[in-house]
């Protein structure tokens, strides 16, 4: 027997593979484990020699456990919340600055994070979420409480209280609860559809909630942008923005250029706050990007934020009267008043009437007959007169109406839904039923959001093969792609030719473009300049600009892109298609002008480009460092960007303006594009001028 029980059971201690220095309750941890496990082992031996089986010698062998040391442990949420949300510059600094911070989360400033669903799992768990906690969902019961207390609902109660008691009193039990019962059931009935409306309304705008707020925000994970969830985000992801996005959490700068945010939703401040990183690296949640672009380094999520702080003290109440019900509840009230008045009035009367003796029985007697009348027949007039004024009270107000109502608008959010319109409000099915004119916007709406370089111009010649450009106009064409976007393009390193474009669509339609037909590499591009300043596209510039340092040759160029009739307007010289620079006089200018509107015409959005170079004598005084050139350009090229109808909306124009309602197009793009798409749109008729009174 001992032969058999001889087992090398030191071979089965487990081994840890573990940091190499331990803390006392971290050794006492490991031996603790090492003595339960084997006497685990023996004890399974033992059993089985008693059952009669044979013992093997086992070979040594060894079960090993990745005991890894607690992930994030340079730095926890609260000193990250405490640098950000207290614009601590100082303990910033402290810690090593915004990279060290990035290295503590395990972040690549340029790459992001991996991505994987563990780190992504353990980033969650670590920090939290980006969700923000919401007030539980009311209940059935609450709006049946909410709908009792309307003052409506308490008239008709207690006037069906008083007619109930006073119809029993008079005509008996079976008789005389047939006034006040239908008053309770009328009451009923209105309470029971305007407690359910209501509960049904909030269910639907708490699912709207949910998909409006899930905003994709652009990240950068495993070195490739893409778009996820708002509520994907997770500390230490490197989020990209730009004009007009919501700031998704709170984080620190990263990279970027003029960027200014709106934070009036936090402080109040109308101004916009500049955002950089040797002053003010602290970014918000909740803020919006009002110029420039960036990336940021996500320090905060959820509730661990300042929005969400601000969130968790805020609660919403959507139970809202529509337009109409507010009138009606107006107009029951007053009618209530005025039927409270003539009731009072007829009670006075009758009461005076009935104790001068001028009330009669029917038999003819006078039915207060002083001293002599009994004090049960007393009761029973008084009775009568009391349930007549009431009565009147009763019928004054008109019970049914608040039933029609809640039943109309309840039909019709039901019809506005099955057409797939979400209806937030009630009062929205009132207003849209009140609706004559539609303003809706272009890009997106009116067409599907999917643009393409269809047209290209270099000097006054159109180009169907990009093979003919000249050499030096195309590493212009390149150069002022490359560096002047807030796109990017991502290829996979496993040897794919498949591109992935992100940005705008106008980045994204110019961007493959380049890429595709062009042969632009944007990386090699970026690797051999140096940007030196931007200005940021935003609507009311319409363009943007870039300065570049060349580091072959140390030279300063400058590169604008934008709606063409802004760039050509500050052009002086053109590039023609053999990369020959020429003069633009007025009779040139004009030329250019008609192929813009020719273009525009085709209901292509047109796009220009335009380059200088800062002569050297102008580098020691700083010009094209801080503030880009903005005139004596000289014109690259143009191009047209054609983005498709949406199939079906002439069709829905059509049964807009026979129902009587005009649809009007708003849109930053120049007249001629505008006019081009409206008239395919079927919102103008090729014959309509935009001017005249009856455009729609």
């Amino acid at each position: 027997m001992s032969d058999n029980l001889h087992v090398n059971l030191n071979c089965k201690e487990p081994k840890l593979d573990v940091p190499t220095t331990h803390s006392k309750p971290n050794k006492r941890w490991r031996l603790a484990f090492a003595t339960i496990y084997c006497a685990r082992v023996l004890h399974s031996l033992l059993n089985e020699k008693k059952n009669g089986s044979k013992l093997p010698v086992a070979a040594p062998s060894f079960d090993v456990f990745n005991v890894k040391p607690d992930a994030f442990s340079r730095i926890d949420q609260t000193t990250l919340t405490e640098i950000v949300k207290e614009k601590n510059v100082d303990l910033l600094l402290e810690f090593g600055g915004v990279e060290s911070v990035a290295d503590a989360l395990e972040t690549d400033i340029k790459n992001g994070i991996s991505g994987a669903v563990d780190d992504v799992a353990l980033r969650q768990e670590a920090f939290g979420s980006n969700t923000y906690k919401r007030p539980p969902a009311k209940s059935l019961f609450h709006f049946v409480v909410e709908a009792f207390k309307d003052l409506t609902v308490f008239i008709l109660l207690f006037c069906a209280t008083l007619s109930l008691g006073f119809g029993i009193k008079e005509h008996g039990l079976k008789e005389g609860w047939y006034d006040g019962g239908s008053i309770f059931v009328a009451v009923i009935l209105v309470v029971s559809v305007s407690a359910v409306s209501n509960f049904r309304q909030n269910r639907q705008f708490e699912k709207l909630s949910k998909v409006s707020n899930n905003i994709k925000v652009d990240v950068f994970r495993n070195g490739r942008r893409q778009q996820i969830s708002i509520f994907e985000i997770v500390v230490g992801d490197v989020v990209g923005l730009k004009i007009g996005d919501q700031v998704p959490a709170d984080g620190l700068f990263l990279d970027g250029h003029s960027l200014q945010v709106d934070e009036s939703s936090m402080t109040g401040e109308s101004d916009h706050v500049e955002v950089n990183s040797s002053h003010n690296p602290f970014l918000f949640s909740g803020t919006k990007v009002a110029d420039g672009y960036a990336q940021m380094l996500v320090t905060s999520v959820g509730m661990n934020t300042t929005w969400g702080q601000m969130m968790s003290t805020i609660s919403r109440d959507t139970n809202e009267q529509t337009p109409l019900q507010a009138r009606l509840n107006k107009l029951t009230s007053s009618i209530g008043k005025v039927g409270m008045a003539v009731a009072f009035l007829v009670l006075v009367v009758s009461l005076v009437r009935y104790f001068t003796g001028n009330t009669e029985d029917e038999n003819g007697n006078r039915e207060f007959i002083g001293s002599n009348i009994k004090a049960v027949d007393m009761v029973h007039s008084m009775v009568t007169i009391i349930a007549a004024a009431f009565t009147i009270l009763a019928v004054a107000i008109p019970k049914g109406l608040l039933l029609a109502v809640t039943l109309i608008l309840t039909y019709s959010m039901k019809r506005m839904m099955a057409d797939q319109a979400m209806v937030r409000k009630l009062s929205a099915c009132e207003t849209m039923g009140s609706a004559t004119t539609i303003c809706t916007g272009k890009t997106g709406t009116l067409t599907l959001n999917q643009m393409k370089v269809t047209k290209i111009w270099l000097g006054q010649e159109p180009i169907e093969v990009s093979s003919s450009i000249s050499t030096n106009l195309l590493n212009l064409i390149q150069q002022g792609v490359a560096l002047n976007t807030t796109g990017s393009v991502y290829k996979a390193s496993s040897g794919s030719s498949k591109f992935e474009f992100s940005g705008s669509p106008t980045e994204k339609a110019i961007l493959s473009w380049a890429v595709l037909e062009l042969d632009m590499d944007m990386e090699i591009l970026k690797q051999n300049c140096t940007i030196l300043h931007v200005e940021a596209f935003n609507s009311e510039k319409k363009r943007s600009g870039v300065s570049i340092r060349s580091k072959a040759d140390n030279t300063i160029h400058v590169h604008w892109k934008g709606a063409a009739e802004m760039i050509l307007a500050m052009c002086s010289r053109y590039y023609d298609a053999s990369g020959s620079m020429k003069d633009m006089d007025d009779d040139e200018r004009m030329i250019f002008e008609q192929i813009i509107q020719g273009m525009a015409a085709s209901s292509l959005r047109c796009i220009a480009f335009a380059h200088t170079q800062i002569p050297g004598e102008e580098h020691e005084i700083g010009v094209g460092l801080q503030n880009l050139k903005e005139h004596s350009l000289t014109l690259i090229g143009l191009v047209g960007i054609k983005d498709p109808c949406r199939p079906g909306v002439r069709k829905a124009v059509e049964d807009c303006q026979c129902a009587g309602v005009n649809v009007k197009m708003i849109t930053g793009d120049n007249v001629f594009t505008a006019r081009a798409m409206a008239t395919e749109c079927g919102i103008l008729r090729p014959d309509q001028d935009m001017t005249s009174e009856g455009r729609r």
